[in-house]
């Protein structure tokens, strides 16, 4: 955490006053691991952090604020996304090889953050604005550059002019983030992981570039 952390009243908060305002941010986080978002209390956060509601509300004015609070984190660390598209080669065998580290990585970012992100994606959903712009941060890192990376293919002549990059780019986002979302719910389907992965990385391929990929 980098720069002046402050109380709610605007105060700002020494080095034992962030220690307490992390460890409450990392006990909401653990508890909506495995409590119902609605359900969280905040007398139940202090509790666990070993501390009381009335120091919880010196750093956040509500469970909600505090859930921000982590999902703004998640959304800085979500830009690294970028990487897994911007300059990457789409032609040849580095295609398929583009397209599988993408799949693994939106995959792997999705469940590490799975808790935060299906309170980000409640929220949304319900029509806040702050957790779909946060909802929009992590997504944009991703479909900007995959619509750079369309964009070059149809200058180069690799893929038909007439495909609206962005609407595809944004098109493949929204589908590895269904996909991503209900990663759980594959298995009562009876794919594993290891059969979801590449054929996750074909349609990716297919829609970057409009061909299978290279053996």
């Amino acid at each position: 955490m980098t720069g002046q952390v402050r109380t709610v009243d605007g105060r700002v908060a020494g080095r034992r006053g962030q220690a307490t305002r992390q460890k409450l941010l990392d006990c909401l986080s653990d508890m909506l691991s495995s409590s119902p978002y609605r359900d969280v209390k905040v007398i139940d956060v202090a509790r666990k952090a070993g501390t009381s509601p009335a120091t919880f509300y010196q750093y956040f004015p509500d469970v909600e604020g505090a859930v921000l609070e982590i999902a703004e984190e998640m959304a800085k660390e979500g830009a690294s996304l970028t990487d897994l598209v911007a300059g990457r080669s789409w032609v040849g065998k580095s295609g398929r090889q583009a397209a599988e580290e993408l799949v693994e990585g939106f995959l792997s970012f999705w469940r590490q953050n799975d808790a935060i992100l299906r309170v980000v994606d409640l929220g949304a959903a319900e029509g806040d604005k702050r957790f779909y712009k946060i909802r929009m941060k992590i997504l944009n890192a991703v479909t900007n550059s995959l619509t750079d990376s369309i964009k070059e293919l149809q200058s180069k002549g690799k893929v038909d002019k007439d495909v609206s990059a962005a609407a595809m780019a944004g098109s493949i986002v929204a589908m590895l983030a269904a996909v991503a979302a209900h990663q759980k719910g594959f298995t009562s389907w009876g794919v594993k992981q290891q059969e979801l992965k590449p054929n996750l990385a074909l349609l990716v391929h297919l829609g970057v570039t409009g061909k299978k990929p290279t053996k």
